[in-house]
């Protein structure tokens, strides 16, 4: 049946004025006229049945013109003229085909002078909204919250094209981005085989807890010295998982003169290494196809080892019974002090210090099942929340990607029959997606997994959500592939542009309301949503750690007892008591 059915006495007024993308409409009724607001949507009845029109108000006016002053002083009456501006932005069809109520971002027709025009607001807009939004009325939809212009209407949005397109959240700090996260992340631990790995890099999302929802920790040096394991929510990601191009950019320096030689010397080493390894362990299949980038475990006492005696190596003389020094002597000695500096490194102790388990063949299918599997693969929970507050800075892009990077080979290397979808969301996402000419070495292998994802991923079952302040530092491709954005408010004018620039033509204006929302007010537009909405989410249950303190009222009440030293004993022991 018609998604609408407004009746005459309903109408706001009539259609006075109309060009090809904007309608004027006279009102009659002044109540009618104070309860339009720029940027709510219209309805306006077609020339063609079975039709109606969707507008956007873009501005009121309520006025007296010259000739009606001189007037109403001559006949002793006041006239006013009451207009409103609605710009066209697509068609509701009641039937298309075989489907029922249908929106198209184009104007099947115009309409007529004197037509209807009616305001969205309430069910109206609620099954509107639903129906742009794909969803039945009893489906378990993904719902942010309700609309800022009528709190009675639910804001639904299209699951299925949130997550396969792409999207990003943004907001100035305060805004309410992680409590839009947060939102999200509830409903999706509602479903049964939801599947997701949210990259929490300051702990901030510790409190969400509940049915469907599972925290780890990349291992700080207590987690190592206790030999806490995956069971108790403490994650290894050993050196071996590293690509070859990210040991080298972790191991040798760029800056050196020997840099070639060492990066062929340890292709070669690892190669051998990992070798050895599948021979000793009988694994035959395998020894056949690895390569250097292969997933598999290599001891690095043995590649240190080999290191050292290449370094040192002296080989035959042009004379019977001389020695003479080796091709790479001494030339990789800088490499070896960086090598041996990063393993002694405790706070890389989730690197190289996890233990012989994470040399077993079978490390790795614990791993991917524990942080890639859903619920029932897991015998937990689907969303997982990977806490990295306690990874070095200047290694945290290099380790986020090879989370990353794991998820995006299992997936691709799953046949497709068997492939369950999975979703990244990546909080602060311009620490370690950041524009090309702000990034260094490590940054670069970062960007070129997380590009092949935002490009590929959908191919695989993998979605991406970008979560940034700042959306004009993260890397321009990953927000050119995203077709979804949920923008809180934004102070920045170039932060403001990024959005701006989403929008179409007719549109342009709407999202001049972007430095101007309030706190958990949102600007949404994409796939998900087929018309850019302004809504208010919805309170979390369980709120994340936003880091908002109360500066006045904190300086008023009494200081912690010992603060400082127990600072001080947390920062060098490099562990939060």
């Amino acid at each position: 049946m018609p998604i609408f059915n407004f009746r005459d006495e309903e109408a706001l007024g009539k259609v006075a004025s109309v060009d090809t993308t904007n309608v004027i409409v006279e009102v009659e009724n002044v109540d009618q006229l104070k309860r339009l607001q720029v940027n709510h949507l219209a309805v306006l009845q077609s020339s063609r049945p079975g039709q109606h029109l969707i507008g956007l108000i873009t501005q009121v006016t309520r006025k007296r013109g010259i000739e009606e002053i001189i007037n109403d002083s001559i006949n002793g009456h006041a006239s006013e003229l009451n207009l409103c501006r609605i710009a066209l932005i697509g068609t509701m069809l009641d039937r298309d085909g075989e489907k029922e109520n249908v929106f198209r971002r184009t104007l099947e027709s115009v309409p007529e002078i004197d037509a209807n025009c009616f305001s969205l607001e309430s069910e109206n807009l609620t099954g509107f909204m639903r129906t742009l939004s794909s969803v039945s009325a009893g489906g378990n939809a993904l719902t942010l919250g309700k609309y800022t212009l009528d709190e009675h209407a639910v804001a639904y949005l299209n699951g299925n094209k949130f997550f396969q397109r792409h999207a990003f959240i943004g907001g100035s700090t305060g805004s309410g981005k992680s409590w839009t996260t947060a939102k999200i992340i509830e409903q999706m631990s509602g479903l049964t085989t939801a599947n997701a790995i949210v990259f929490d890099l300051h702990g901030e999302y510790s409190p969400l807890v509940g049915q469907g929802i599972q925290h780890f920790k990349v291992a700080g040096p207590a987690d190592v010295e206790a030999k806490k394991t995956i069971g108790d929510g403490v994650l290894y990601l050993p050196y071996w998982l590293l690509s070859y191009e990210a040991l080298v950019s972790m191991f040798v320096d760029r800056s050196d003169q020997n840099a070639p030689n060492q990066a062929m010397i340890m292709a070669r080493e690892i190669n051998q290494a990992k070798q050895r390894y599948l021979e000793e362990n009988g694994q035959q299949d395998v020894l056949k196809h690895f390569t250097v980038d292969s997933p598999v475990p290599f001891d690095l006492d043995v590649l240190m080892g080999r290191l050292n005696d290449i370094n040192v190596e002296m080989v035959p003389g042009a004379k019977v019974g001389t020695e003479k020094q080796g091709d790479f002597f001494g030339k990789l000695a800088r490499m070896i002090s960086r090598l041996e500096n990063k393993i002694s490194d405790r706070r890389l102790g989730f690197m190289f210090n996890g233990g012989g388990d994470v040399l077993d063949f079978t490390w790795l299918e614990k791993f991917t099942t524990a942080v890639l599997g859903s619920a029932d693969e897991n015998g937990k929970a689907g969303i997982k929340v990977i806490n990295f507050s306690e990874v070095p800075s200047d290694v945290l892009p290099l380790i986020v990607s090879l989370v990353a990077r794991v998820t995006f080979s299992v997936q691709q290397w799953t046949p497709s029959e068997l492939r369950h979808p999975i979703a990244l969301l990546c909080d602060e996402a311009h620490l370690y997606m950041p524009q090309r000419n702000m990034a260094d070495s490590a940054d670069d292998i970062s960007l070129d997994i997380f590009e092949r994802i935002a490009k590929e991923g959908r191919k695989y079952g993998v979605s991406l959500v970008v979560i940034s302040q700042r959306p004009s530092e993260v890397n321009k491709t990953m927000l050119s592939q995203c077709s979804n954005f949920v923008s809180m408010r934004l102070t920045n004018a170039e932060d403001q542009g990024v959005i701006k620039r989403l929008l179409p033509d007719s549109l342009g204006g709407f999202s001049d309301v972007l430095p101007t929302l309030d706190t958990g007010e949102a600007l949404v537009v994409g796939d998900a949503s087929l018309l850019p909405s302004r809504i208010r989410i919805d309170e979390p249950k369980n709120k994340p750690n936003s880091g908002t303190v109360n500066f006045w009222d904190e300086w008023q009440k009494p200081v912690k007892d010992n603060r400082l030293s127990i600072a001080v004993d947390n920062w060098r022991k490099q562990n939060i008591q």
